[in-house]
C-alpha cells in the first residue's frame, strides 16, 4: 500500500532496508511476507557498508557517534514503518524502529546477543540519540491491528484497532503513545533536546 502511494506521486528508486536482532539474514523474512515489487531494492543492513555517524548532540544521551548503512545517507527521502507494538507498558514505534538499522554485530556486546550493548547503555536513551542522528522524514505506524507484549516481542495479544498514524515520527509516535496510555522514555527525552536546540 505504501509503495502504491509512492508510484502514483513518484518514479524515485525504492529501497527496503531492514536488519534482524540476531543478525541472520533479512531475505527469508522478506519473502515469506511475499514482498516482491517492481523496481525495489531490498537489502539486508548485515551486507551493507557501515559508516560512522556524528550525534548532532552537545550532550549526548548515551551515544556520541553510531554505526550506519551508508545507502541511508545517500537517499533522499526516509520513511520508517512500524506496526503498533506495546511491549513492557513501552510503545515500540516508528522511533524504535530505527533499532533495526544498527548492524548487530557493531553493537551485540561481549556477553550478548542481539543489540546488548546498547541495551546496556539504557535502550530509551539510545533510541533519543538515535532519532537525532538519523532524522527520518516520515513515520507511519500501521495500527490495523494492536499487539500487547506479554513476555517478550513475540508472545502476547493481538486485537483489531482500525488506525494508521503518520506524519513526523515523534508526533506520530507521541499520539500513538497518548492513545494507547503509555509512557515512553526516549520521548520525553526528544522532547527536552529538541526545546535545548530550538532555544
Amino acid at each position: 500500500m505504501i509503495i502504491d502511494g509512492i508510484r502514483r506521486v513518484s518514479d524515485a528508486d525504492i529501497i527496503l532496508l531492514e536488519g534482524t536482532p540476531g543478525g541472520d539474514s533479512v531475505q527469508p523474512i522478506y519473502r515469506a511476507l511475499g514482498y516482491d515489487f517492481p523496481r525495489v531494492l531490498m537489502l539486508d543492513v548485515k551486507d551493507c557498508i557501515w559508516v560512522e555517524v556524528e550525534n548532532p548532540l552537545a550532550s549526548s544521551f548515551a551515544l556520541s557517534t553510531f554505526w550506519v548503512p551508508n545507502v541511508v545517507l545517500s537517499s533522499d527521502y526516509l520513511i520508517t514503518v512500524a506496526p503498533f507494538k506495546v511491549l513492557e507498558n513501552s510503545g515500540s514505534f516508528s522511533i524504535m524502529n530505527l533499532l533495526s538499522l544498527l548492524p548487530v554485530s557493531k553493537y551485540c556486546g561481549e556477553s550478548s546477543s542481539g543489540w546488548g550493548a546498547l541495551y546496556d547503555l539504557g535502550i530509551q536513551k539510545v533510541i533519543a540519540d538515535l532519532y537525532f542522528t538519523l532524522p527520518f522524514d516520515l513515520g507511519i505506524i500501521d495500527a490495523h491491528l494492536k499487539f500487547t507484549g506479554e513476555e517478550g516481542p513475540f508472545k502476547g495479544k493481538v486485537e483489531e484497532y482500525g488506525k494508521i498514524f503518520v506524519g513526523d515520527p515523534y508526533d506520530v509516535d507521541y499520539e500513538a503513545s497518548e492513545v494507547a496510555g503509555i509512557q515512553a522514555e526516549h520521548l520525553r527525552l526528544i522532547k527536552s533536546a529538541r526545546a535545548e536546540l530550538e532555544s
